[in-house]
């Protein structure tokens, strides 16, 4: 919201009361048939304020989308950045919830911050400066008229809109659950098809998507009722306001009386945006908080929420950590201290807490217990996401202002530039969202894509999300099982590839290859959530014996 919206709409509010007294007056006097020039003043005004009415109307939404439209797309910026960057803290967008729900939340929240200016913040500033106009006019004609105004104005602008917003809170968890609850079953259709269909159990996942699309319909119609049962309280109260107006001003005369009752109408309907607008507040400004406290720099939170960051660039401690997975311990007491410029292998049968671990050096999970010093890191996992857009563009993210060289490079690193010249278009071939297709492309396995392509296999998504991680170079890249999906050359290989190219820089890999141990300056071993041996002395040829993973 800018200035020069707020000014142009308190500009139109007032063209519409000078256009309601004017024209009021104009009738009135005119039913009293006086000589044409005792109205010229009249008409000339009536014409004024009903053309300058338009005008600043425009003018209030142009400025105003302009502005709202113009942050939101900052904002945009800086939310992606901190996506890319850094964790999710504790109660931002997106937090501690589902992909599905966090995908839904955040493109909400997102909107809600433009919403909240232009639907909320914008019309209550207006709505405040034309209801005291109004008010004080009515005042200035006669007192106790312009009392009864006042009165009506604050019922219908301030006692009303809290009723609303307090009815609108009440449903808002239950409207915030049923649509989260409904954007993952709609996900789990439209993403994980497939898989239901391989299992038989597409029409249990319809079924149950369309009962969550009807509770969502109940608890949206009982919404839509406050709201109705709202507008139409605030319509009462206009009414009454000008019965009342029109009882208080019945000595003043004709003309008088006519210009304050409809007077009286315009500045209660003034004020009736506020009933949605406190509604619309009462939803919108959580989601507002959640995208403010994400995007903020660590310097504007609170000290006790602050990361402790390590004594060097790359350096990674943790200090009796422990975290619990329900009633089950995921990590138990673990302590690890990591010097930067090391590259860490983590291995350990299933379940010992090794994609735990790699969680908490993430930054993802926050440990119920111990202290971590972390420098944000970068981590790459198998639900990674790839866009619907070319391979640059997927690659770009990381890096916007890398160039083809470079980016040809990144793909050797991973042994991905044969695929890469398989392409019709090379780095413009267009990605399906999730690797699910490439537009006109052949020499990738797997199952037909949604551009009418093959499908990337899992190996090949696996390598070009790793490429997107090395061009971004953290400080510290974590990754979890980056070559699983490959065979044990080409994994080996590409395993090889990275840590060269990471040489220097902190890097973690949780993996299950013992023949590429060699490659690491440090050996983690973990079981039952513990870690059962942090070996970082010289690593020695390929093939030397550690304890099974």
């Amino acid at each position: 919201m800018t200035l020069w919206a707020v000014l142009a709409g308190v500009a139109a509010r007032l063209c519409a009361l000078g256009l309601t007294a004017s024209a009021a007056w104009l009738i009135a006097r005119a039913a009293e048939r006086p000589d044409l020039s005792a109205l010229g003043l009249a008409i000339v005004a009536v014409r004024a304020f009903a053309s300058a009415r338009g005008v600043f109307g425009y003018l209030e939404r142009l400025a105003g989308h302009d502005a709202a439209l113009g942050r939101a797309a900052g904002q945009r910026v800086r939310l992606y950045r901190a996506l890319a960057h850094g964790p999710l803290p504790a109660g931002s967008v997106g937090a501690g919830r589902r992909d599905a729900d966090a995908l839904t939340h955040m493109v909400a929240d997102l909107d809600a911050g433009q919403d909240l200016r232009l639907r909320c913040a914008l019309p209550a500033f207006v709505a405040g400066v034309a209801g005291v106009a109004a008010v004080a006019f009515c005042w200035a004609l006669h007192p106790a008229s312009g009392a009864v105004v006042a009165a009506g104005a604050l019922t219908a602008g301030l006692a009303v809109p809290a009723g609303a917003a307090a009815a609108a809170r009440r449903l808002g968890e239950r409207l915030a659950g049923a649509r989260a609850d409904l954007a993952a079953r709609a996900m789990d259709l439209t993403e994980g098809r497939a898989d239901l269909v391989a299992f038989g159990a597409l029409d249990f996942a319809t079924a149950a998507a369309e009962r969550e699309a009807r509770r969502l319909a109940r608890v949206e119609r009982v919404s839509g009722a406050v709201s109705a049962a709202a507008v139409a309280a605030g319509t009462a109260v206009q009414g009454l306001t000008a019965l009342g107006v029109a009882w208080a001003a019945a000595g003043t005369g004709p003309v008088t009386a006519a210009v304050l009752v409809l007077t009286a109408l315009v500045a209660l309907d003034a004020v009736q945006p506020l009933i949605p607008a406190a509604q619309l507040y009462v939803e919108l400004r959580p989601a507002a908080a959640r995208v403010r406290r994400l995007i903020r720099t660590d310097a504007a939170l609170p000290p006790d929420e602050r990361p402790h960051p390590p004594a060097a660039p790359g350096r990674v401690a943790l200090r009796g950590v422990r975290v619990r997975l329900g009633d089950v311990p995921a990590l138990d007491g673990v302590d690890l201290d990591l010097s930067p410029g090391r590259s860490v292998a983590v291995l350990g049968e299933s379940g010992a807490g090794k994609s735990t671990l790699l969680a908490v050096l993430a930054g993802l999970v926050q440990p119920a217990e111990g202290l971590a010093l972390l420098r944000p890191a970068r981590g790459l996992y198998q639900d990674a996401h790839l866009f619907e857009a070319t391979v640059r563009a997927n690659l770009l993210m990381a890096k916007p202002d890398a160039g083809d060289a470079e980016l040809r490079a990144v793909l050797d690193r991973v042994r991905l530039t044969g695929w890469l010249d398989e392409l019709p278009q090379g780095l413009s071939t267009q990605v399906g969202a999730g690797g699910q297709g490439v537009s006109g492309g052949q020499g990738m396995s797997g199952g037909q894509g949604v551009s009418g392509g093959q499908g990337m296999s899992g190996g090949q998504r696996q390598r070009l999300l790793l490429a997107r991680a090395l061009l971004a170079d953290p400080e510290v890249l974590l990754l979890d099982e980056p070559t699983e999906a490959l065979d044990a050359e080409t994994g080996h290989a590409v395993l090889a590839g990275v840590l060269r190219a990471r040489h220097g820089r902190t890097t973690v890999v949780v993996t299950h290859r013992e023949d590429a141990l060699g490659l690491f300056d440090d050996i983690v071993i973990m079981a039952r959530g513990r870690i059962e041996l942090h070996d970082a002395g010289d690593r020695q040829p390929i093939g030397r014996a550690f304890p099974s993973a």
